[in-house]
């Protein structure tokens, strides 16, 4: 199939109850020398870094045209293993589109909190999702990376029933699963206490990230399956933080061979979990 060379845009609301998000969807398109009726799909909901959802280069300009690279490749792989992909730009509705730099994390907002605030960004995004005729309502996953991977951690874990969305964890209700590459594992001291996922999570890391703790990230995952979660993590050796990232990240060595186990990986747990595969 051929696919469109830019994704929809597109604004719905957050969980928050006061952000109008905006959402770029990656969708299968059929070949025009083929048409074919429109199937539903499982879809995999993105969600952005520190750094935003948009190039170090954009210079001013925030569309479709600017995505960064490494969302570019992940919606593009994602609707090539036949997904629905939405990246959610949290950032930039809420006035902060450029994203943050490194050891900024002290000054940023408390309106960007990926422990309380972006997970109602992700709900936000499955909530549309399911108005949609080509998503599959029940079979939606979440991928985050590093900011945006602890919002992940943060969005799959059980919650108090009184608190904000709570109703909507579970794999019925919720997502079918998540993956989590290079988050911090911190999580603000939320899940000191013990971390429980409701659906199956899965972590992706190097073990010389230069930003994000992994050993703090294996401890997590431990603790967590010494309580039945479902929860792995995957840590690869000489790896950096954005290993994933098909810029020049890849001149490292170890990050190209992360990256060459980490995409395949990743398509095969959601091809099981999304896909019955």
């Amino acid at each position: 199939m051929a696919q469109s060379a830019l994704p929809d845009r597109v604004t719905f609301p957050s969980l928050d109850g006061h952000t109008q998000l905006v959402g770029y969807v990656y969708v299968p398109r059929p070949d025009p020398g083929r048409p074919t009726a429109a199937k539903a799909a499982p879809a995999v909901v993105m969600m952005h870094g520190r750094a935003g959802a948009y190039s170090s280069r954009a210079n001013g300009k925030y569309d479709a045209t600017t995505i960064s690279q490494r969302h570019r490749m992940w919606g593009e792989l994602w609707v090539a293993q036949g997904y629905v992909a939405i990246l959610v730009d949290g950032f930039g509705p809420r006035g902060y589109p450029h994203g943050f730099p490194r050891y900024s994390y002290g000054q940023r907002p408390a309106e960007l909190d990926e422990v309380i605030v972006r997970p109602q960004d992700a709900y936000g995004a499955i909530k549309y999702l399911r108005t949609r005729t080509d998503v599959i309502a029940d079979r939606i996953g979440l991928q985050g990376w590093s900011n945006g991977g602890s919002a992940t951690l943060s969005s799959m874990a059980e919650v108090a029933a009184d608190e904000p969305g709570a109703a909507m964890r579970g794999p019925k209700t919720g997502f079918s699963a998540a993956l989590a590459f290079y988050p911090a594992c911190g999580l603000k001291g939320r899940f000191d206490d013990g971390y429980l996922p409701y659906a199956p999570v899965r972590v992706l890391q190097g073990d010389a990230d230069e930003e994000v703790s992994p050993r703090r990230c294996a401890r997590l995952v431990e603790m967590s399956r010494a309580h039945g979660g479902d929860i792995e993590i995957t840590l690869y050796p000489g790896a950096t933080h954005d290993f994933d990232d098909p810029g020049r990240r890849q001149s490292v060595e170890a990050n190209r061979a992360a990256k060459a186990d980490a995409v395949p990986r990743a398509q095969a747990f959601f091809a099981r979990q999304l896909q019955g595969r």
